[in-house]
């Protein structure tokens, strides 16, 4: 497979922005994370070191998928 920098420019430029309402979502989401208790954490599969980790990320810090 070949790539070119056209094809990379592209694929940068058709990624979409992030609206308010993302930014509002990901803050809700983590303030929500934020309120959960150990047992709740344990049954999604998450540790109480990641939940922490994740809600002490910044609004503006959103996940890469």
């Amino acid at each position: 497979m070949t790539f070119s920098l056209s094809t990379v420019r592209a694929t940068r430029r058709s990624r979409a922005k992030p609206t308010l309402g993302t930014y509002f979502a990901v803050w809700a989401q983590r303030r929500s994370l934020a309120q959960m208790d150990v047992h709740r954490l344990k049954d999604m599969g998450i540790s109480p070191v990641d939940a922490a980790a994740e809600v002490a990320r910044p609004f503006w810090d959103l996940p890469s998928e």
